[in-house]
Parts: C-alpha cells; sequence; structure tokens
C-alpha cells in the first residue's frame, strides 16, 4: 500500500468515525439546531462532487434534519441552511417549495424569511421559481382573467378569441412577456402573504412564552421558579392551540431544559397516551434510565403503564432494577407486592413481605411490614391464624420498642371476628398490650378500650368490674403527670427518653382515636418508612 492510499484509507476511517458520532448526538438530541447545522456541513465538505447520487443524499439528509427539527422556534438557521444549498444548486423551484413549508411555521425569523422570499420571487423568472404545474396553472388563471377583461358589455369579445396558451411557451410581444411575469410574481406573493398574516398571529401568540425562556440548554443547576411555571404554561398552551408535532417539539425543547424534572418526563407520557404506545414507552425509558435513574415515582409510573399494556414480567423488572439501584423504598416493595398479588401470584407476595421483614433496619420498618403481611393474610387469603401468628412475632421481636400500632393491628384483627365467640382473643390482646412497656399513655388508652370492648360486648360482670378498676389505678398513676404539664413545665426540661415516650404515647393516642372513629382503624398511612 503506497502513501497516498493509506491516507485515503485512514481520511475514510476518520470520516466513518465521525459520522457515527454525529449520528450517536442527533439522535440523544435531534432538535439540537446547531448539531444539524454542523453535520449538514460535514457532509457537504467530505461529499464527493462528481458522484451522481451526492445531491440526492445531502437533500436527503437536510429532510432528515428539517423533519426532526424543522419546528423548533429557533430552526431559522436550519432552514437557512437548507435554502442556501438549493440555490447554490439551481433548484430555484425546491427552493420555493422549502419557503412555502417554512412560511407556515411560527419561527423567530419568520418576517426575514418572508422578505427573501420576496427577493427569491423579484430575482428570478416563475417559469424557474415554480414547479411546472403551478406555473401552468397560474398562467391559465390570469389568461383567463385578462381575456374577461376584454369582453363587452354585449357579450362579445372585442377581439378576436384565440386558444389559451398552453402555459409553458413564452409570449412573443417582449412587453406583454414582462406584464405577465410582473403580474405572476404578484400573484405568487400574494397567495403566500395570507399564509404569512396567519404565521405572524400564531408567533404573536408564543413570543411571551419563548422571549421567558432564558435557559434553552442542560445544567445540574435548578431552574428559577418563573422558568418552571413558564415551560408549564407554553405547554398546556400547545396542547391546547398546536398541532400534534408541535405539541411533541416543544416536549422535547423542555425536557433538554427540565430534564432532572419528573413532572415533565410524566406530563409527556400522559399526552402521547392518546397517541403512541411506543412513544410513551420511550419517553419512560429515557427519562428512568439516563435523566432520573434514582426517581421512584416515575418507575412506579413507568412499571404501571407496561402493567397497563399487558407486560408484567416488563413491569417487574422495572420495579426489580429499581429496588436494586435504591434499596430501602417502601414504596417500591409494596407495589412489587400489590403487583404479585393483582396476578394471583400470592407465594411470591408472602415471600417479599418476609424478605422485608428479614432484612429490615430496625424494628420499626419490621412491624411496618409485619402488619401489611398480615393485611394480607387477612384480608387475602382470609387466614385468621395466619395474620395473628405474624403480629404475635413482630409483637416478640418488637419488645423494646414496642409500638402501639401492633397491638392496635392486633386488636383490629380480634375485632373483625365474631366477638360474641373470640371474647377470649380480644381481652387477650388486651392484656399483652397492658402488661408491655408501652408509655402509661398509651396503656391508658388500651386500658379504656377494653372497659368500653366489655360494656359493649362482654358476657361476665366481674371480668368489667375488674377491667374497670385496673382503668382507675391507670388513671391515677397518670393524674401527676397531667399536673405537671398543667403546671407549664416545658418539655425541653424533661429527660430525652421521657420525651420519646410521650411523643410514642402521643402517637399511640392519636391511632386509638382514629379506630375509634372509625371501627375498621385500617390505616394504611400509619407508618412511612423513610
Amino acid at each position: 500500500m503506497n502513501l497516498e492510499t493509506e491516507m485515503q484509507f485512514q481520511r475514510l476511517i476518520i470520516f466513518f468515525l465521525l459520522h457515527k458520532v454525529y449520528r450517536r448526538g442527533l439522535q440523544v438530541i435531534p432538535l439540537s439546531v446547531d448539531l444539524w447545522v454542523h453535520y449538514m456541513t460535514f457532509i457537504k465538505e467530505n461529499s464527493d462532487p462528481d458522484d451522481p447520487e451526492t445531491e440526492g443524499r445531502i437533500r436527503a439528509a437536510y429532510e432528515h434534519a428539517v423533519l426532526a427539527a424543522g419546528t423548533d422556534f429557533r430552526s431559522d438557521r436550519l432552514w437557512e441552511s437548507y435554502i442556501n444549498w438549493e440555490t447554490e444548486q439551481q433548484k430555484l423551484a425546491n427552493v420555493t417549495a422549502i419557503y412555502d413549508r417554512i412560511l407556515g411555521i411560527p419561527t423567530q425569523l419568520y418576517s426575514q424569511h418572508f422578505q427573501r422570499f420576496k427577493e427569491h420571487v423579484q430575482s428570478n423568472n416563475p417559469k424557474h421559481f415554480l414547479s411546472e404545474e403551478e406555473f401552468v396553472q397560474l398562467r391559465l388563471e390570469l389568461s383567463k382573467s385578462n381575456l374577461s377583461a376584454m369582453v363587452g358589455e354585449d357579450g362579445e369579445a372585442s377581439v378576436a378569441q384565440e386558444e389559451l396558451p398552453p402555459g409553458t411557451e413564452d409570449l412573443v410581444d417582449p412587453a406583454k412577456r414582462v406584464t405577465e411575469i410582473e403580474n405572476m410574481r404578484h400573484k405568487v406573493i400574494e397567495v403566500r402573504q395570507e399564509v404569512f398574516n396567519h404565521n405572524e398571529h400564531e408567533v404573536s401568540k408564543r413570543w411571551a412564552f419563548e422571549d421567558g425562556i432564558k435557559r434553552p440548554y442542560f445544567h445540574v443547576k435548578a431552574l428559577e421558579k418563573t422558568q418552571l411555571n413558564n415551560w408549564k404554561e407554553y405547554l398546556d398552551f400547545e396542547i391546547e392551540n398546536g398541532t400534534p408535532e408541535r405539541v411533541v417539539v416543544l416536549f422535547e425543547r423542555c425536557l433538554i431544559a427540565c430534564a432532572l424534572y419528573e413532572e415533565f418526563w410524566t406530563k409527556y407520557a400522559k399526552y402521547l397516551e392518546g397517541y403512541s404506545t411506543d412513544g410513551v414507552r420511550h419517553v419512560y425509558k429515557k427519562a428512568c434510565t439516563i435523566h432520573l435513574p434514582k426517581k421512584p415515582t416515575i418507575h412506579l409510573l413507568w412499571a404501571a403503564f407496561e402493567e397497563q399494556q399487558g407486560s408484567v414480567d416488563e413491569a417487574r423488572g422495572i420495579l426489580k432494577s429499581l429496588e436494586a439501584g435504591v434499596p430501602g423504598l417502601a414504596m417500591v416493595r409494596l407495589r412489587r407486592v400489590s403487583l404479585e398479588r393483582r396476578h394471583g401470584n400470592m407465594e411470591e407476595a408472602e415471600t417479599l413481605l418476609r424478605e422485608a421483614i428479614e432484612s429490615a433496619k430496625n424494628p420499626s420498618e419490621a412491624s411496618f411490614y409485619a402488619v401489611k403481611l398480615s393485611r394480607l393474610f387477612m384480608k387475602v387469603q382470609k387466614s385468621l391464624s395466619k395474620a395473628r401468628k405474624v403480629l404475635l412475632e413482630a409483637i416478640e421481636k418488637d419488645q423494646v420498642r414496642t409500638c402501639p400500632k401492633l397491638y392496635l393491628n392486633l386488636l383490629e384483627l380480634e375485632y373483625s371476628g365474631d366477638v360474641t365467640q373470640n371474647e377470649a382473643e380480644v381481652l387477650a390482646c388486651f392484656d399483652r398490650a397492658l402488661k408491655s412497656p408501652m408509655p402509661l399513655e398509651s396503656r391508658l388508652l388500651f386500658s379504656q378500650r377494653k372497659v368500653e370492648f366489655l360494656e359493649d360486648f362482654g358476657t361476665d360482670i366481674n371480668v368489667l368490674v375488674a377491667a374497670y378498676e385496673e382503668h382507675q389505678k391507670l388513671q391515677k398513676e397518670s393524674e401527676p403527670a397531667k399536673r405537671k404539664a398543667e403546671n407549664g413545665y416545658e418539655s425541653s426540661q424533661e429527660p430525652d427518653a421521657k420525651k420519646q415516650r410521650v411523643d410514642d404515647g402521643s402517637s399511640a393516642a392519636n391511632a386509638m382515636t382514629d379506630m375509634q372513629a372509625n371501627n375498621s382503624a385500617y390505616n394504611y398511612n400509619w407508618y412511612q418508612v423513610g
């Protein structure tokens, strides 16, 4: 291989590598007008002018570019590049066709395009800058108009009627030829003037939104609230007034600047649901795998969407990957459980909850999942014994923290049965709570609830009296603490351990109040695992 051949080979390799880089960049950011302009310059500079297929390839690349980014409000440079290239090729009819497209698209330099179009019309012969079909049609219309003007009042032509010109032949009389050309130019501009006027109105409606975009590029720094509101209002406006193509382009522009905001990805996906399932999937995938890999909400929405489409395995994989990437999120584990439950995989649902209990970082987290598992057994599998066993095991493990919620859920479990048949189990549940090292305030609430239960459903007056006496003792024990609070002692003066007990008691009091207000006491949000 000689030196010249080797250099050509190296240039060829460099060309293919650069072309690949450009293509990858345009796939990631198809709305980058600057990138498209640079890419087109690269293509033109590295194309063989002697190759008869070069012109077609460049034109196809330009078409790809304007289809991808041509409706962007700031896409003017791309259109101008396309027009200039077609002008260089002496394809004036193609130039007119491009102007016909851009004159109807709201862009920043809309007025400049129209001015250049008029210069294009005035500088060239209509026969050259119009398509053959439009040229013939326009010439025939002008001929008919002139003929009608020469018809006298008696209905007879004042001149001998001649056959209408076929349209493509030049007039012999130079004066008539000049007049016809000027009339055609005037007509061409007049027709486009209406399009321009409508487009000007559309631009005016968008100008304030465009003027409010101060950072159209991506940056890790948070956007100002006014910027976010401007994008929201602009999107709402375009959704209501624009075409689907323009809405999609605006979303793509927005998600360059707002790539780190879940709400815009979600809004985009919801909009596309009415048009393209694959489009929705593409939006969720791009958001979750590139820009928001650790944001749970968008992942949960993606998984829900896939499940709605019947792609259960895909939804399962999304949730599993999210949990692996961001471990310890209760919402994700519970969504995995609910997915399996909805599709009848009860064994897997149980396994997931048991794994969560075993891998819990603290007793409170373990108790949280224990309650979920007990409810699964009781409400779905209709197994009171299994549900009771789970809660009892959780209470045994939770002796240090002594979570009132476990006892409340166990109590609710026993209440859900026939209280006339399982009075002993209900009382045993109360006794476990009253014998536990829970704060006094919490035990007092359970004691009060026990008395109420015996009043409503008890069968032995002796048990009721004994329960009432025990309740009176607890109330007396609590009186010093009440007097202390009434005397104005600040909680900050109390030991940390005591303050913690009071806090726990307050939590239990709130929970018991909920239970008294609603016999089911079925509050799923009693604890949030952080």
